[in-house]
């Protein structure tokens, strides 16, 4: 409960976000490419908003320790050889991609005019 508290203090206004990157750069969740050689990976963003940040972790976490969509998607990325701070790391974004559609169709359907407010205004 204080997590989806958090998310929607620090980011009822998500219209001012153009996409979902641009949503999960805010909130510290987009990976960060680095280049080394060959090689090619990402490295944990240690930058945007850090309650936020922390409230998707500790969502990711109590995801990956019961039964549902979040364990099963973290042990399917362990199976591929990723570890385990790799695979939560990922579901975290997964879960603000989740949050940005919630809050973008939250925002959406209060813009729009009621028919009570309608009627009130006739």
């Amino acid at each position: 409960m204080l997590g989806a508290a958090t998310i929607i203090g620090e980011a009822s206004d998500v219209h001012r976000f153009r996409s979902k990157a641009a949503f999960a750069r805010f909130t510290g969740t987009a990976p960060i490419p680095v280049w080394s050689g060959n090689s090619s990976r990402v490295r944990l963003n240690r930058g945007g908003n850090r309650r936020l940040n922390s409230a998707l972790h500790m969502i990711a976490v109590t995801q990956t320790r019961g039964v549902g969509p979040g364990k099963a998607y973290v042990d399917r990325l362990m199976a591929e050889g990723k570890t385990r701070t790799e695979a939560v790391r990922l579901l975290r974004r997964r879960i603000s991609d989740v949050v940005y559609r919630a809050l973008k169709r939250t925002d959406a359907t209060a813009s729009q005019p009621s028919q009570h407010k309608m009627a009130m205004a006739a």
